[in-house]
């Protein structure tokens, strides 16, 4: 067998493909969780804390060159070593709601799996049915 055409079984399969969509929705899904982090919860816990910008909290590890406005987008732009420890308490912040998130929807799906009923008993074929009829004739002789 080719490895094309082992290729192609790999990607015809159905998993690679529920895969690849998975992926595709979930860093769509990452945008939309960092565009909230981002844009609705971190203003309104800054605002909470007293104008706290979570944005522009930092330590630079270097002299602040003169003239520099000082902010964290002006000293990254300017080269300065720092360590934004705000834009990390930002990441977390959206790492624990997209777990928060997947790991309702995992509940979700568990939740479905159970509700659905049982598959039928499948049919017993004939051929056990009469070795059975012998096996209960036998024990009653």
């Amino acid at each position: 067998m080719s490895m094309a055409s082992e290729f192609k079984d790999f990607i015809s399969k159905g998993n690679v493909m529920d895969l690849a969509v998975g992926v595709i929705i979930g860093a769509a899904f990452g945008k939309i969780v960092d565009s909230l982090v981002n844009d609705i919860i971190m203003p309104i816990v800054g605002k909470i804390f007293g104008g706290l910008d979570f944005s522009n909290m930092f330590v630079p590890l270097a002299a602040i060159p003169e003239g520099n406005a000082g902010t964290y987008a002006a000293l990254k732009t300017a080269g300065v070593p720092m360590l934004a420890y705000g834009n990390f308490i930002t990441i977390v912040l959206n790492f624990i709601i997209l777990a928060f998130v997947i790991y309702q929807m995992v509940k979700m799906v568990n939740r479905m799996k159970k509700d659905a009923p049982p598959p039928p008993p499948a049919a017993t074929p004939e051929d056990v049915m009469l070795l059975r009829e012998i096996r209960d004739n036998l024990k009653k002789k």
